[in-house]
């Protein structure tokens, strides 16, 4: 599995999966990323990917013939990359860890309903308690309502809720 997370909005803005990854496939999606940047109007400017050697010199190059710097993360150093370690901990923990995959079909079906609700509906501390693809970046206050009234969406057969105000 391959993904990126935009470290300012902390979108997850692509998401692939092969079964033998190789430096080849992993290039041949820098493009697609770019593609997918360029269509929400987000300018990259940093790319850091950790010291696998899927993430080859031909790979950084597509990105730094677009003017984006490539860091590398240090050797053994998971934290440096904290953000995609957690949501690979929070995907593994959630559903991965729950369900037995038996096609790529099917991981790839779970892992397009979970990026969209990572997206739309799963708050982030550091966007104020918004989600993703919510956030204005203005401060609000949170308040209760005196009467919430919710309904429930399941996702993944009711691993994942979804809650929303009813009308």
């Amino acid at each position: 599995m391959l993904f990126f997370i935009s470290l300012q909005s902390r979108r997850i803005e692509l998401v692939a999966c092969t079964p033998n990854p190789t430096g080849a496939s992993v290039a041949q999606q820098a493009p697609n990323l770019l593609m997918t940047l360029d269509a929400h109007q987000q300018p990259l400017r940093l790319l850091i990917h950790d010291r696998d050697a899927k993430f080859s010199r031909g790979c950084d190059h597509i990105f730094q013939s677009e003017g984006i710097a490539v860091i590398r993360t240090p050797v053994r150093a998971a934290n440096a990359n904290a953000h995609a370690e957690r949501w690979v901990a929070s995907v593994r923990r959630e559903w991965l860890d729950r369900l037995l995959i038996f096609s790529r079909r099917q991981l790839e079906h779970l892992l397009r309903v979970d990026t969209r609700h990572s997206n739309q509906q799963r708050p982030q501390r550091a966007l104020v308690l918004h989600a993703p693809e919510q956030s204005d970046g203005n401060p609000t206050r949170l308040r209760a309502p005196t009467h919430p009234l919710l309904t429930r969406s399941d996702l993944l057969g009711g691993l994942i809720h979804e809650y929303e105000h009813a009308a």
